[in-house]
């Protein structure tokens, strides 16, 4: 039976739970989704309401956390001129940020209750949408030193990280509501919702900020931009988040994220290697995510030259892979359920390095064509890869249960519950460390660009007031260095053939460093 406060207000001869009381509204205090049939009679129907809940948050911070892919490449539409470089840096640390939040994150579905703090996570997401309302288009940030614009930059796209961290706790939370067979599904959506919010962003603010503005303005390499509009258009969203969250989701007082099984977490070496792997697709995912609108705008100004639209609109390009990417995710947790997670898992790493060989070739003739249906086609296996890994976590610790069950003669009952707490930590580090992993990407891309965008920034120096000469001269520089970016792509493609060994060694082979495990 199924226990909330706001279920039972007529029951005067019942005295409420302890817990109930303390904590306070919207508490569920029995919970046992792996029952069919408390499941069928009153857990689906709590669970999918949650789920829905969840996605909509989730997907507001995912929004948020890439924003500064828009920003980036639009502040020359603002007066603000950055390097390269240093653009890569506005898109990388609200990523690192994201990344270092998601484990403290997790900790707050036990100690806030998963209703609680989701509308806490989501009205955060108010303070970076103001400062990039506010502070970046304002005159004042314009009139500043070049050292101060980018060091107020950085702060402002470092608030955006609180994007980034919704996600463990999300996962962590919707985790605790499905019964183990449907947590494949569940997790994929709740992530896949979350992730179409780097599509949304990509798509629909590169246009909204331009709208007012003459088409033919708008072609030009410098146009007006009402970059104001980046950060409003979220605001309302976000506060209709926060109230249906306070209106309708429930917290658990069985879901605890304790400090012990946060510690045993730590030791357990699947952990860290389900956080490799995440590394590969879903570090894989943010990582391009985040960092695609510059590749393509610093490996390809001669073909952009020519497509001037395009050229005003780079996330939109973006925006395909994402949007594919976010769309494969469930149906990665979908065949993890029915054919193994580490056997999809495998075969999106080794397809993600075949994909990565015609990119290799598209930078080397220069064909853009090639080059982005080949990043979209790894956007969608990294998708499939990202539901099979997280797929993956449940099955791995409750096999360790069933095992150490039988080894030791134990209850299987509570050694589950215990792996299951387990798994919810493993939930916040592999998303800690996959996001750390799209933090990586940009810096491998940023290190590969820095011999080019020297040149880059040269040429921009030297050619600022004729535009049409300037981008004759960046074509001519992108001609002589289209191949800037092959070291990157070479290193991806060796990483995701190595994480493909791992997991087959560990995963499948029939004995090894996983036979405690099983097969998964």
């Amino acid at each position: 039976m199924t226990t909330t406060t706001d279920a039972l207000p007529s029951q005067p001869t019942a005295a409420p739970a302890l817990d109930t009381v303390r904590r306070g509204r919207r508490w569920i205090t029995d919970w046992t989704p792996d029952d069919p049939t408390f499941w069928a009679a009153t857990g689906r129907r709590i669970a999918a309401r949650n789920l829905a809940l969840s996605v909509f948050s989730e997907h507001l911070g995912f929004c948020l956390w890439v924003l500064w892919t828009v920003i980036a490449v639009n502040l020359v539409n603002v007066g603000i001129r950055l390097s390269v470089p240093e653009l890569f840096w506005l898109t990388a640390v609200p990523n690192l940020i994201g990344s270092m939040l998601r484990i403290p994150y997790t900790f707050a579905i036990a100690r806030f209750g998963g209703r609680r703090w989701t509308i806490i996570s989501v009205l955060a997401l108010l303070v970076p949408a103001t400062l990039v309302a506010v502070v970046v288009p304002s005159g004042w940030l314009a009139h500043q030193s070049h050292s101060v614009q980018l060091w107020v930059l950085l702060a402002c796209a470092a608030a955006a990280g609180v994007g980034g961290g919704n996600f463990s706790s999300s996962m962590a939370n919707i985790s605790f509501f499905y019964p183990e067979g449907r947590k494949g599904l569940a997790l994929g959506i709740n992530a896949a919702g979350g992730n179409l919010g780097v599509a949304v962003t990509q798509l629909l603010v590169p246009l909204l900020i331009v709208v007012g503005v003459p088409a033919a303005a708008v072609a030009l390499p410098v146009h007006p931009v009402h970059l104001a509009v980046a950060g409003l258009i979220w605001m309302p969203f976000i506060i209709l988040a926060a109230a249906l969250a306070w209106w309708r989701m429930d917290s658990l007082a069985t879901a605890h994220t304790d400090t012990r099984a946060y510690r045993q977490a730590l030791t357990n070496p699947h952990t860290w290697i389900v956080s490799a792997l995440y590394v590969g697709t879903f570090g894989s995912f943010i990582g391009f995510s985040f960092a695609l609108p510059l590749v393509i705008k610093t490996s390809f100004p001669g073909w952009l030259a020519h497509h001037p639209v395009i050229a005003t609109d780079l996330g939109a390009l973006a925006f395909v892979g994402a949007f594919v990417g976010s769309l494969t995710r469930p149906l990665g947790g979908w065949l993890a359920d029915r054919i193994g997670g580490g056997a999809i898992t495998i075969a999106a790493f080794l397809g993600m390095a075949v994909a990565v060989l015609p990119a290799i070739v598209a930078v080397s003739r220069g064909d853009f064509s090639l080059f982005l249906a080949a990043f979209i086609v790894t956007f969608a296996l990294s998708g499939i890869g990202n539901g099979s890994v997280y797929r993956m976590i449940p099955s791995i610790f409750s096999a360790q249960a069933r095992t150490r069950a039988r080894r030791e003669q134990r209850d299987v009952g509570a050694l589950l519950a215990a792996h299951r707490r387990q798994a919810a930590a493993v939930i916040g580090i592999a998303g800690a460390v996959g996001a750390f992993g799209g933090f990586i990407v940009q810096v491998i891309f940023r290190q590969a660009s820095l011999a080019t965008t020297t040149l880059l920034t040269r040429a921009q120096r030297t050619a600022a007031a004729d535009p049409h000469q300037l981008a004759l001269v960046k074509a001519h520089i992108a001609a002589a260095h289209r191949d800037w970016s092959l070291p990157a792509l070479w290193v991806f493609l060796a990483l995701y053939v190595v994480l493909a060994g791992l997991t087959w060694t560990v995963y499948r082979r029939p004995v090894g460093v996983g036979a405690d495990a099983t097969t998964v």
